[in-house]
């Protein structure tokens, strides 16, 4: 047997005939077709839980594929102002006498987001594209806001 020197970590000696180290490249790999459809689904089907889903994955695998990226970006400009009109309602519900009233309009807006993120993703899981009907495109606007500010 040859001597070999041990290896940086000094755990284990590191053997002459091995590979070299292979590099991962910098930059994601890009979605293929199958990945692309399963993410824009889970990016509307996330709508059942609020606006979170969709902006993760948005800014995560917008890059990677387009459907995913156009998709999205639709959940999320709908499901952004219900999410809002949700959580302030439930804020407003903890008000004695009247929080009844708030804790009722959250309630009927997550029934209506919910059932709208489901119709949504049985769609875009069929590959077909879809737009939510009365989308206010909240998120469009915020960024074109911050675009605009110097």
């Amino acid at each position: 047997m040859v001597d070999q020197p041990p290896s940086r970590s000094g755990s284990r000696p590191v053997p002459a005939d091995s590979a070299p180290f292979e590099r991962i490249p910098a930059r994601a790999e890009p979605l293929d077709i199958s990945q692309d459809k399963q993410f824009a689904t889970l990016a509307h089907l996330g709508g059942v839980v609020g606006a979170l889903p969709s902006y993760v994955i948005h800014r995560t695998l917008g890059e990677r594929g387009p459907f995913t990226r156009q998709e999205s970006r639709e959940a999320l400009n709908f499901s952004l102002l219900p999410t809002v009109i949700i959580l302030v309602g439930i804020g407003l519900s903890l008000i004695p006498a009247v929080g009844w009233i708030f804790a009722l309009i959250a309630s009927l807006t997550w029934v209506v987001l919910a059932a709208q993120s489901v119709i949504a993703g049985i769609k875009v899981n069929q590959g077909e594209p879809y737009q939510y009907r009365g989308n206010t495109h909240m998120f469009d606007r915020l960024q074109a806001d911050r675009a605009a500010r110097p």
